[in-house]
């Protein structure tokens, strides 16, 4: 099923988590977006929306088993105990990275969308360390083929290759996908702009994971549940 994370150039000791967990991401997408992707276009990818919206949907029920105790987050301990359930192996420094990273609100627990985001990052990192192609990365294969899309939607937006999404990327893959629309240029900006949370001009992984859990409508699913 699961497996250790995939071997990546180590960033240095002094990092922080969040940079050590970035210089890790990168390198990681880097080798991703180096190989050729069935995706072409990022409108084809907002077509696969219901499926994938689907998907973490489905995903629901899985998470509150892994929320033992029902308060609708997975806290540090529930998240050990569920990384060993799924047979995924991680030092104690990549737990604390993952969840310190991903508990946006410094809540000290991760809730649904935080643990959707948690779990493609360990996909991510974790690519080409199983033996066997029918092997699960991640022990949860209902959501692996979700993943590979958005693996492959954040290639298709990083054009240069370079583990990152630029401002000019963004608009070109919006541009590209809506010919003939004046406003598409809007559009990628404002896209940009709800995944660049530390408005550096730059988006990684994981804030293009947080944006795109809420255009497919997590967010408005877990309003749901607890209205």
């Amino acid at each position: 099923m699961g497996g250790t994370l995939g071997k990546v150039e180590s960033p240095k000791k002094d990092l922080l988590p969040e940079a050590r967990l970035e210089a890790k991401m990168v390198e990681a997408m880097k080798r991703r977006v180096s190989s050729e992707t069935s995706v072409k276009s990022f409108n084809s990818v907002i077509l696969k929306f219901p499926k994938i919206d689907d998907s973490f949907r489905n995903f629901k029920a899985t998470f509150e088993e892994f929320d033992e105790d029902k308060n609708g987050a997975i806290d540090h301990e529930e998240l050990r105990r569920c990384f060993h359930k799924l047979e995924i192996s991680l030092t104690e420094e990549e737990i604390d990275d993952l969840f310190n990273a991903c508990d946006i609100n410094d809540d000290m627990g991760i809730d649904f969308n935080e643990f959707i985001v948690l779990l493609c990052l360990v996909y991510l990192l974790n690519e080409g360390s199983t033996s066997s192609q029918s092997k699960s990365r991640i022990g949860v294969p209902c959501l692996e083929a979700t993943f590979e899309t958005l693996l492959d939607a954040f290639a298709v937006l990083d054009k240069n290759k370079d583990g990152y999404v630029s401002r000019s990327e963004m608009i070109n893959a919006i541009s590209e996908s809506s010919k003939g629309e004046h406003s598409s240029g809007q559009i990628a900006l404002s896209r940009f702009e709800e995944m660049d949370w530390d408005k550096n001009g730059m988006v990684n992984f994981k804030e293009f994971l947080f944006a795109f859990t809420r255009w497919v409508g997590i967010d408005e699913a877990e309003d749901e549940d607890e209205g």
